[in-house]
């Protein structure tokens, strides 16, 4: 039989909508950001399922409360290609509004990246890398290509999302911004926390 060559799947885009169940998030003057974001993933998957491109996952799709790092988990354990963390910010008594994009701080990566490495399980710090053979330095080395790789995706994508959001929402200065977020940790899939706008802004709510 004449071999017939198998189609690569779509990309795993996995969404997390955050907070939720006894978390609320930030509260505006009738909205709490657990429901926008769920809100907001469900449209967006909507919109991706249609393009006929993608795969799309919900760390949740109901009001139930997920611990940070399970969200990270469930985008791991299912071999995503791209993580898309879904917040709203809020500052009561200012007028601040506009979105913002988050990735990785170097910083954050570092302390995590080593912490990585002295893991007593490490045939899992790597998706399809067993480092349990390893020395702590091999495996120090090898986290670190590997986050390194995950962080210049992470702001690529970031800055292609800042480009595109810019036509029609209202940024933040400095849209791309850093932090150490925990749902942004994942060694090997690229990460993005976009915050949508502010809650306690009734223009933004």
């Amino acid at each position: 039989k004449p071999m017939v060559a198998q189609e690569a799947p779509r990309p795993l885009i996995v969404i997390d909508p955050g907070h939720g169940g006894i978390d609320p998030g930030a509260l505006g003057s009738h909205t709490m950001e657990k429901n926008v974001t769920l809100a907001m993933a469900k449209q967006l998957q909507k919109t991706l399922l249609a393009t006929g491109r993608f795969r799309v996952v919900l760390t949740r799709d109901k009001d139930v409360f997920i611990p940070l790092r399970d969200r990270f988990k469930i985008a791991r354990d299912k071999g995503a290609d791209l993580f898309i963390s879904l917040h709203a910010d809020s500052i009561p008594g200012t007028d601040a509004r506009g979105a913002s994009v988050y990735t990785l701080s170097d910083k954050a990566s570092d302390a995590e990246a080593e912490a990585l490495a002295t893991k007593e399980n490490k045939s899992d710090v790597i998706n399809g890398v067993d480092l349990s053979q390893q020395s702590q330095t091999v495996s120090g080395i090898l986290i670190d290509l590997a986050q390194r790789e995950t962080i210049n995706l992470s702001s690529r994508f970031a800055s292609i999302l800042v480009g595109d959001l810019r036509n029609d929402t209202m940024m933040l200065q400095n849209s791309h911004r850093f932090a150490g977020f925990a749902v942004l940790k994942a060694p090997d899939v690229p990460s993005v926390l976009l915050e949508m706008g502010y809650v306690s802004s009734s223009a933004d709510e």
